[in-house]
């Protein structure tokens, strides 16, 4: 649960934790005005887009009567536009990406699957599951296998960096290279957990990555290995990806939105859940850093509760109502969670508060040098048994979760606590789908606890001042992440201290 702390920690006390996506799209930036921050959008079958990162948002086929659904994305150069290819290939283009043609009028042996665009943004290609291959503008027709018989159906694309050539992909992982697109292996003659649905160019263009439905990642060539979702139990397949500009890391989205990052690649906010239809691609894109899908709307104040409030609820208005779901991992659940959820009502967020424990019974995602690590093992417990617990009392289960890690409840090995808490990470987001799962720490306690662990989750930290400042405090104490080794995500809320309860402020 969340404990008070004493005036003597204040200088070394901070906690942290997440919040839940919910898209609007940010007001389009200037063709051009393209900023320094990888970012990312994803797009829906019904060409519905979202875009993270302060990612500028151009249009989308969101509320248009479509004859195919939407396929994939591609960008322009500068990020200052993008294009939308149904899978009858036809073409929707937005900002600054032009309309070179499209397959929309004609009749297809196999529908559109995906698209890539040539360097300059003057053309583009468009490739059928067949491997047929439909050029534009400026894009030079280099082969296909449109003629082919195909043991498995191509499901994307890549060009190489001059734009002189490209790469097939199928389901398993055979690939064919064309113009100046060199071959530097395949999975086409090994036996996949799941199929290949993505591929990525590596960094140059001298290898690539392959990923499949099971967030399992394949690296031939130059390209990096910087990590997969490879053993974890994915509530929904992966069914896009895209790498950063540079090459140095990678995003993954299942399809429901929910982002996966990898490398250098930073994690701006998930699909809000519920959609109209599923995710089917995503593509890099210029942005500012922003995070998208704070929980409460900047300014916002209220309380977050425990079991401590079972007899005496706060009495004021508020916004924010982050409720305790159980008070010690896999055991313990608050005694008062169903009135207090009442009480929360719209702006309900949920935390549970984790204990160190080990667990034998081996889970997604703990296989830790060959076998499976016990505290991993118990965290995932813990997140699905926390989850399950909330659904139970009727909670409504996809808002934020927050795990609580404090001093007194762990293991003296800093690495087994971290991998404890990445199981919990790991069984909200991954397993139960929550768009975001964050840490609530101090930071002059995070280390001690983690060591040099960094998820990169938002984070909620406590102030524990008379009152906040206003925006200024949040600033302020953004501070601490250049002097702790903390989670990596925005700070979203400060908790302080009033006379009966703890309330909160949100940035």
């Amino acid at each position: 649960m969340i404990r008070r702390l004493s005036l003597s920690v204040l200088a070394t006390a901070l906690p942290l934790l997440a919040g839940v996506a919910s898209v609007v799209a940010p007001t389009a930036t200037p063709a051009g005005a393209a900023s320094g921050s990888p970012a990312y959008w994803l797009v829906a079958s019904d060409g519905g887009v979202f875009a993270f990162g302060g990612a500028p948002y151009y249009g989308s086929t969101g509320g248009m009567a479509l004859n195919k659904p939407v396929a994939g994305m591609a960008t322009t150069p500068n990020g200052a536009g993008y294009w939308l290819v149904a899978s009858d290939g036809g073409i929707f283009s937005y900002g600054n990406a032009q309309f070179y043609g499209s397959t929309g009028g004609m009749h297809l042996n196999k529908p559109v699957v995906g698209m890539a665009a040539t360097p300059d943004g003057g053309g583009y290609w468009l490739v059928a599951s067949d491997g047929g291959i439909f050029s534009y503008g400026d894009a030079h027709f280099y082969g296909s296998t449109g003629g082919m018989h195909l043991n498995q159906p191509v499901v994307g694309m890549a060009a190489t960096p001059d734009g002189g050539g490209y790469w097939l992909v199928a389901s398993d992982g055979g690939i064919f290279s064309y113009g100046d697109a060199h071959f530097y292996g395949s999975t086409g003659s090994m036996a996949l957990n799941k199929p290949i649905v993505a591929m990525l160019p590596g960094p140059g263009g001298d290898g690539y990555f392959l990923v499949a439905s099971d967030g399992g990642v394949f690296s031939y060539g130059s390209a990096p290995f910087y990590g997969s979702l490879g053993g974890q139990a994915l509530k929904h397949p992966v069914v896009a990806a895209v790498s950063t500009p540079t090459g140095n890391g990678y995003w993954f989205t299942d399809s429901a939105g929910l982002v996966s990052n990898f490398g250098a690649a930073s994690y701006y906010g998930s699909a809000p859940p519920n959609l109209f239809r599923p995710i089917v691609g995503m593509a890099d894109a210029p942005g500012n850093g922003s995070f998208v899908g704070a929980p409460y709307p900047s300014g916002a104040y209220g309380y977050d509760i425990s079991g401590y409030q079972c007899n005496g609820l706060p009495s004021g208005a508020h916004e924010i109502g982050i409720v305790q779901v159980d008070g010690a991992s896999s055991s313990s659940t608050n005694p008062c969670l169903q009135q207090e959820i009442a009480w929360a009502g719209g702006g309900l967020n949920l935390y549970t508060f984790l204990t160190y424990t080990t667990s034998a019974s081996p889970e997604p995602g703990c296989l830790v040098n060959g076998s499976y690590d016990q505290a991993c093992n118990a965290g995932y417990l813990a997140g699905i048994h926390a989850f399950q617990d909330a659904q139970a009392a009727g909670a409504n289960t996809s808002v934020a979760w927050w795990l609580d890690v404090e001093v007194g409840f762990w293991s003296s090995s800093t690495t087994e606590n971290s991998l404890f808490v990445q199981g919990a990470l790991n069984a909200l987001h991954l397993t139960e789908g929550i768009a975001d799962v964050g840490i609530y720490a101090s930071p002059g306690n995070w280390n001690s606890i983690v060591g040099d662990y960094q998820p990169d989750v938002p984070y909620w930290m406590a102030d524990y001042l008379a009152s906040p400042s206003g925006p200024g405090t949040c600033t302020a104490y953004a501070g601490w992440a250049a002097q702790e080794q903390l989670p990596t995500g925005p700070l979203l809320i400060v908790q302080y201290n009033s006379a009966t309860y703890d309330e909160d402020y949100a940035c």
